[in-house]
């Protein structure tokens, strides 16, 4: 058997719980600018963040739904879309994940990805 188009990581969770396990972290991560998970999630919510503050900075409705829709949260789209995505200049590579040591409990390798650009959430600073 080959591993042709099998994508992502499956974290030993179904279908469903990978991609709720996904949208929690990446509205934890607009909510809160920074967190610190596992190396393994960090990496594979890089993937889907980055492709969605792309899609973020471009703006427009149909986009701001599509963001909201993935994100499965209003609060954490609209948030995106008007305060974090306006502030950031550069065109890619929005996410920096950094090693932070290991988890104390079963010695996982434990990383904080944060956004490159400083983000400031007030709604004045970012217009």
């Amino acid at each position: 058997m080959h591993r042709h188009g099998y994508k992502g990581r499956k974290f030993g969770r179904e279908t469903d719980q990978r991609l709720a396990l996904r949208r929690g972290l990446m509205c934890s991560l607009i909510k809160y600018q920074s967190i610190t998970t596992t190396l393994a999630k960090a990496k594979e919510i890089r993937r889907d963040a980055e492709k969605l503050i792309t899609i973020a900075k471009k703006g427009g409705l149909a986009n701001r739904r599509v963001v909201i829709a993935r994100l499965n949260s209003i609060e954490a789209g609209d948030l995106l879309v008007d305060v974090i995505a306006p502030q950031i200049k550069r065109d890619s590579g929005y996410l920096r994940i950094e090693r932070a040591g290991v988890r104390k409990g079963d010695n996982s390798e434990m990383a904080t990805i944060s956004f490159v650009d400083g983000i400031s959430l007030d709604k004045k600073e970012a217009k």
